[in-house]
């Protein structure tokens, strides 16, 4: 059970609700934030304008409103409009948790009502129909909105939801001021490349017994010589999956193996930089305005997430990176100067393919992943009537991230399946987690092989391993 009361919830914990590992209660004292909130605001309205309550949106925030209920119900239903495929379940429920622990920190102005709505929504699966296009990082307006349409009875969810949430004039525009959708992508991200950058260090240091690495790459004095954290501890990781090392068939190492502390502990500090933007978000109240009972009113642009999009762009690009030094050790695996193996780790039969083919597809993985590091950061656009001259487009890059991790995966499997080969082809030990790999080494179809590798490398990259 993983309590949402607005100041907790981080990667791991989302992942474990949106793939129903977990369920979710809401905390006790977050209904009183919400009430305290919504008592504020209710005040507050009656004395000045309110961005989005008393007023227009967007290109229309200088427009009164005579009718705030008729308006809020025309907000949500024009801004449901989307287009695109619809979103996994996954994400759909990683969203719903976001929302519901921001709304739970307090700020909002919302009706303690739309919290306990939303709880139901995630305890009984009924998820709405959320589709891909509309958000540009300045807050998931079509997805929040068919969100708040699905809770109000007007559009269908999954399964039947028997409750409705009436969204009154001071709820629709505060929920759907936030990147909650974004903030559930990047964090499934970082959770999954997370798992795949602690296997990582796995498979390389079993590439590296398989060619005689040399050691001294990852001695004590390089960790020393860096403040970067993310250096430390692939230096220290890879010293201890190591163990005594036999002696070294080279002075020095191609890059694959004697770069990784700095190239792949890159990757390691970006995704803490992930998590810290993302626990931050996730756990704080951002809507505009802000209706703080202790502070007053803000209208702020809290919303606009470029920290997330700018660390998201910089992590993709690190996990291409990673992925090149993967490719590279499995082109190491290939080659008799480095192995004493037939080439390609082949039969010995003339001719023979062994795993050449795996290399085109660990390469066609990282030509993937390199698309994907393609900065979103760097575009703008200008809407609703010029007033909106920027967005981050962090909702891109969230997504970008969640798509970098299967190539990510894919290069990693090739390189387990080729040094899981070695290894045996030399008569060194297998570890028990990745013994059940297939032997054999005449040509055959490696993708039965390649499959397999994929599914083991999350356990190789549990926290326990």
């Amino acid at each position: 059970m993983i309590v949402l009361d607005g100041t907790g919830l981080d990667a791991p914990a989302l992942a474990a609700i949106a793939t129903r590992r977990d369920t979710t209660v809401l905390g006790g004292a977050a209904l009183a934030r919400a009430t305290a909130s919504f008592d504020f605001a209710q005040r507050v309205a009656a004395e000045r304008p309110v961005y989005g309550r008393s007023t227009g949106v967007g290109g229309n925030r200088q427009v009164p409103v005579g009718d705030p209920q008729a308006h809020a119900v025309r907000l949500l239903r024009s801004h449901a409009t989307s287009l695109g495929p619809l979103r996994a379940p996954e994400r759909v429920r990683g969203m719903l948790a976001v929302r519901l622990n921001q709304l739970a920190a307090g700020g909002s102005g919302v009706h303690p009502d739309v919290l306990t709505g939303l709880e139901t929504m995630l305890t009984r699966d009924a998820l709405p129909p959320v589709r891909e296009l509309g958000s540009v990082g300045t807050g998931d307006l079509p997805a929040l909105a068919v969100t708040a349409l699905a809770l109000s009875g007007e559009v269908p969810t999954t399964v039947p939801l028997d409750l409705r949430v009436h969204f009154g004039p001071g709820d629709a525009l505060p929920f759907l001021s936030s990147n909650a959708a974004a903030i559930a992508d990047a964090m499934l991200a970082h959770d999954a490349l997370a798992r795949l950058g602690r296997a990582t260090t796995r498979v390389a240091a079993l590439t590296f017994q398989a060619v005689d690495g040399n050691a001294e790459a990852f001695g004590a004095p390089v960790e020393g010589s860096t403040h970067f954290a993310g250096v430390q501890q692939v230096c220290a990781e890879m010293r201890r999956l190591i163990g005594p090392a036999r002696p070294p068939a080279r002075i020095q190492d191609p890059y694959g193996l004697r770069v990784l502390p700095q190239v792949h502990g890159a990757f390691r500090d970006r995704l803490d930089s992930v998590y810290l933007a993302t626990v931050a978000m996730a756990n704080a109240p951002r809507e505009n305005p802000s209706l703080l009972p202790d502070a007053g009113v803000f209208h702020h642009g809290s919303f606009f997430a470029a920290t997330l999009g700018q660390v998201l762009d910089a992590t993709v690009s690190a996990a291409a990176q990673t992925a090149q030094l993967a490719l590279g050790r499995l082109t190491m695996l290939a080659e008799p100067a480095m192995t004493g193996l037939p080439p390609f780790l082949g039969d010995g039969t003339e001719g023979a393919s062994g795993l050449m083919i795996a290399e085109y597809v660990a390469a066609s993985a990282l030509g993937t992943l390199r698309v994907l590091a393609t900065v979103t950061g760097t575009q703008t656009v200008v809407l609703s009537r010029g007033l909106e001259e920027d967005a981050s487009f962090a909702s891109l890059a969230a997504r970008q991230a969640l798509d970098a991790v299967e190539p990510l995966r894919a290069v990693l499997a090739c390189e387990l399946v080729g040094a899981v080969r070695a290894l045996r082809m030399r008569g060194l030990p297998v570890p028990a987690e990745v013994d059940g790999l297939p032997t054999g080494t005449a040509d055959r179809d490696l993708t039965g092989d390649l499959e397999l590798a994929c599914s083991l490398l999350d356990g190789l990259g549990s926290r326990g391993a």
